[in-house]
């Protein structure tokens, strides 16, 4: 919609700020800063996963039992409980960029300090408090992610963007593989290094153009649309006043009140009993694969080939939710998810377990790439930081419990069968929930 000139007067048009993504090509500097937040992504992912991996190494060292190691893999989880809260907070008031950056460099330098701890208790506090620096990352990445991307290309692009998981997984088991000799201390160390990426986000990646918007910073939203349509920009930015949807910035209440309650309450629960049925497995696995018969290198090995398949599930996924929606694609791959996860569970020999487990990478992960996807997307600007930072914060809920339960089920001797089929229970429950939720694909964000 075109300015119009009365006489001296030009009269400024309001345009929402979806509508200018709804009509953006996708461009190389898509691509550039995307690549930014993909690494983040890849990097919470290994940090996520690092101290699973090396647990074992942990527990010989400071002479642990099976409770208090399980209570170490789940401390990061609980740190990052009060820091989605307080992470998603900040994004909707200083900004998706500045949270990337701070959340990134403190989770570093909390980490490697965390590298020196000479006993369990230092250790747990101090992963501990690394989770409530990695909470900014994880609240932050995908719905600054989304508000950079034009709408005809933002579902498959952001399942692509979850793609970083498997990366970040692989990074932490070949560091685990090639520096295990020098023990967990050198491992810790040089895994907190990726901390120093906070500098390729503040180099690389422009505020939120959404977020400007909401702020009243103008100029910064038509500089960060003008640089990401790379010059393709249809309108007249300067004579065009850019608008988000009017709810309370940053307000916990807000997404509770009933425009967003029935959305707020069914991704809470989603994200609590997803996460459940793929971290409560994720993190026990090297000890429930003992339980078959597997060595520890047999068993990173198993992982790493588990992690490869989840590539082809984010692909498949991401093509899918562009052609047929989220909420059909998310239901389909959790429901197979489901029955993958319980033929694991039932598994009798070695090749029935890797032809399960590979289903179960394939179908779980594509979903969750969905499903990251999906949950932004439910919020309009103002609050899409609270609002993934709750269902963040249920992740990270289950993600705390899951290791200690499946600890103490493990520790009164459940068998195989009988803990992975408890475990992938939680999936059934996820499949029930999405089909309440809302379609989001092909609309824009407001």
């Amino acid at each position: 919609m075109p300015s119009t000139v009365i006489g001296e007067v030009t009269e400024v048009q309001n345009r929402q700020i979806g509508e200018l993504f709804q009509e953006m090509p996708l461009t190389k500097r898509h691509w550039k800063s995307g690549f930014a937040i993909f690494f983040s992504f890849v990097i919470e992912s290994w940090e996520m996963m690092i101290i699973t991996l090396i647990s074992g190494m942990i527990g010989s060292d400071l002479k642990l039992s099976s409770a208090q190691v399980g209570s170490l893999m789940g401390s990061i989880y609980l740190g990052m409980i009060p820091g989605c809260l307080i992470w998603g907070k900040l994004t909707d008031k200083i900004g998706r960029k500045k949270t990337m950056m701070w959340s990134t460099g403190l989770y570093g330098i909390l980490s490697l300090i965390s590298a020196f701890s000479p006993n369990y208790d230092m250790l747990w506090w101090m992963r501990f408090a690394a989770g409530l620096g990695l909470g900014g990352l994880m609240v932050a990445s995908f719905p600054y992610f989304e508000e950079l991307l034009p709408v005809k290309s933002r579902g498959r692009a952001t399942v692509y963007l979850a793609s970083g998981w498997p990366i970040g997984y692989l990074i932490a088991i070949g560091l685990t593989y090639v520096m295990g000799p020098l023990g967990w201390h050198w491992i810790l160390g040089v895994s907190s290094l990726a901390g120093l990426w906070a500098f390729v986000i503040k180099a690389f990646v422009p505020e939120s153009p959404y977020w400007a918007a909401g702020n009243g910073q103008q100029q910064t939203a038509k500089d960060a649309i003008s640089y990401l349509a790379n010059g393709q920009v249809s309108i007249d930015l300067k004579n065009t006043h850019l608008m988000v949807d009017a709810v309370q910035q940053g307000s916990f209440l807000e997404i509770f009140k009933s425009k967003l309650s029935r959305a707020t309450w069914l991704q809470l629960l989603i994200n609590f009993c997803f996460s459940w049925g793929y971290w409560a497995l994720t993190t026990w696995m090297p000890e429930l694969l003992a339980k078959k018969g597997l060595s520890t290198p047999a068993g990173l090995g198993f992982m790493a080939l588990s992690a490869l398949f989840m590539f082809p599930g984010y692909i498949v996924s991401s093509w899918l939710t562009g052609r047929y929606g989220r909420k059909k694609i998310m239901i389909i791959f959790v429901a197979l998810a489901a029955i993958a996860g319980f033929g694991f569970a039932q598994s009798s020999n070695m090749t029935e377990m890797y032809i399960w487990d590979f289903a179960l990478s394939f179908f779980s992960l594509g979903a969750w790439g969905v499903w990251d996807t999906w949950v932004g997307e439910l919020y309009p600007t103002e609050v899409r930081g609270v609002g993934y930072s709750v269902g963040a914060t249920a992740q990270r809920v289950a993600n705390s419990i899951a290791p200690m339960v499946i600890g103490a089920m493990l520790a009164g001797n459940s068998s195989f069968a009988g803990t992975v089929s408890f475990i992938t229970a939680f999936l059934v429950v996820t499949v029930i929930m999405t089909f309440f939720l809302k379609e989001t694909e092909g609309k824009i964000l407001h």
